[in-house]
Parts: C-alpha cells; sequence; structure tokens
C-alpha cells in the first residue's frame, strides 16, 4: 500500500477566498484549494491568481482543477507551473486517458459520475495517481437522481455501492482511499460515525468542507489509548508466538487480525 503523504482531515478552502488559506492549512493537516465547484467560473482567474501568488506549505496544499479536456482546466495547469505546488485532485475523473494531461503531477483522481465509479480501477492503478477519493452528490445528479441520503440521513444504495466500489478498486492498486464530505456541516455525530466506519474498512482520509468538521475526523482516525494498548499486546504475543494461529484474549489470533492491530498502530505513530 502506498504511504499517504498527508494526515486523515483534508479541508476543502475555495481558491478565490485567499483570506481562509492559512487558517484553512492551519486548522487542518491538508488544505485542497478549490477551483472548480466552490468558484464560480467568473472568478476563477482571480483564484487562479491567488493560488500563484499564495505561500502555503507545498507538502500540505492540494488543488481541485478543473475537469480534463476544459479550457478551465488548461488555465488552472497554467497558474499551477509557476507555483511548487504539484499535487492536484482530479474532479469528475473517468479514464486514465483523462489523466494525459497531469503528468509530472501527484493526482488524486475523484470518482463522482457514473463512468468514474465504473473505472475506478483503472484510475486507482494508473501512473501518477497517488490515491483516490469519490463523491456523492455529482454521482446522483450524474444519474439523474437528486438525492444521495434518506431523510434520516443514511446513504442511499447506490451512493454506498460506490464508496465500497472505489475503495476496493483502491485497495487492489495498493493506493490510499479518501472518503467523501459529509454535508450537514452541524452533525457532527453522523460525521463522527461515517468516519468511524471510514477507518474500520480501510480508507486513509476523510475531506471536510468546514473547519469544525476536523477534529471529529481526526479523533475517529486516532486510536483510543485501549486499542493502540490491546493491539501492542496482541503484536507482542504474536512475536512470542512465533508465528502460526494461538489464543490471546480469549480469541483465535491469525494472519488478518495480527495485520488489523499493525494497522492501529500505524494510524497511532505515522508509520507506513
Amino acid at each position: 500500500m502506498t504511504v499517504f503523504p498527508w494526515g486523515p482531515a483534508l479541508l476543502f478552502c475555495p481558491a478565490d477566498r485567499p483570506d481562509r488559506y492559512d487558517k484553512a492549512l492551519e486548522r487542518s493537516d491538508a488544505v485542497i484549494l478549490d477551483l472548480e465547484d466552490a468558484v464560480d467560473p467568473s472568478r476563477r482567474a482571480a483564484a487562479r491568481e491567488a493560488i500563484a501568488a499564495s505561500e502555503l506549505d507545498p507538502a500540505r496544499v492540494i488543488v481541485r482543477v478543473n475537469p480534463s479536456g476544459t479550457d478551465d482546466q488548461a488555465a488552472d495547469l497554467a497558474a499551477l507551473a509557476v507555483t511548487p505546488y504539484r499535487a492536484v485532485m482530479l474532479p469528475k475523473a473517468e479514464s486514465a486517458d483523462g489523466l494525459a494531461g497531469l503528468r509530472g503531477l501527484d493526482v488524486i483522481a475523484l470518482c463522482e459520475t457514473a463512468a468514474g465509479v465504473r473505472s475506478a480501477g483503472e484510475l486507482a492503478a494508473a501512473d501518477g495517481v497517488v490515491a483516490v477519493m469519490w463523491g456523492a452528490e455529482d454521482l446522483v445528479a450524474s444519474l439523474g437522481g437528486t438525492s444521495s441520503r434518506y431523510a434520516d440521513g443514511r446513504y442511499r444504495d447506490v451512493a454506498l455501492h460506490a464508496r465500497s466500489a472505489v475503495l476496493l478498486a483502491a485497495g487492489a492498486a495498493g493506493k490510499p482511499a479518501i472518503d467523501t464530505v459529509h454535508l450537514d456541516i452541524a452533525d457532527l455525530d453522523g460525521l463522527a460515525a461515517e468516519a468511524e466506519d471510514a477507518v474500520a474498512v480501510g480508507f486513509a482520509a476523510t475531506a471536510c468542507i468546514h473547519p469544525s468538521q476536523v477534529e471529529t475526523v481526526r479523533r475517529a482516525y486516532r486510536p483510543s489509548d485501549e486499542q493502540l494498548g490491546d493491539a501492542v499486546e496482541l503484536l507482542a504475543a504474536a512475536e512470542a508466538a512465533g508465528g502460526g494461529v494461538f489464543r490471546h484474549g480469549g480469541r483465535m489470533v491469525d494472519g488478518p487480525v495480527i495485520a488489523h492491530a499493525r494497522a492501529v498502530v500505524r494510524r497511532a505513530t505515522g508509520t507506513s
């Protein structure tokens, strides 16, 4: 599995709001400067100028450019060429051919259309792709639908299918997967539940749309002292057992269980 170069909480920031850049970066593990959906087309030229003039830590900056084949993307890439920023998020990614203009950049392929979800495996395996993300709202829009969730906040089946499909595609290619945003900013309990589920099934990060969501995501991805202690104890027992299946804490322990414990330690220590 490719090491995820950022922390678990990625925060979107409209690229036409340079007054928010520093604060967004300060409050998150990495900031996604958004030149696509968050910026009115009439303000994209000013947003590109703002990115070109910014002086943020390039190791913690991702720029969401516009979709492949658009004049906007060409202008986005021209602006990026004079910056040290080399990580981009490609929205509405649908095929490896659409990555041709992004050579030399670290690409997060955002699968948020029916075609993109169907091509998630191809995108995840493509050269230059460092992570894969999914999106619910554009996906449902691409299907002609109106809502990705039920009234109680649960995802509809098509969104859950897309989430799983993208996660599996990323895992098969050895790439990290990023879980999508939780649009209900006030619903921190719902965000916490989704982030905890994301951790449990192997997502590397969750995207945020508001600074208030960051700590909830970080808390979900950070193992508790008890979880870390149990994992360390289990790994020590595995080493003492010298391999093979053994009993620990009343349950059978084999290779997958040991791998789960190692994942907990990795999240706690930030090691690969």
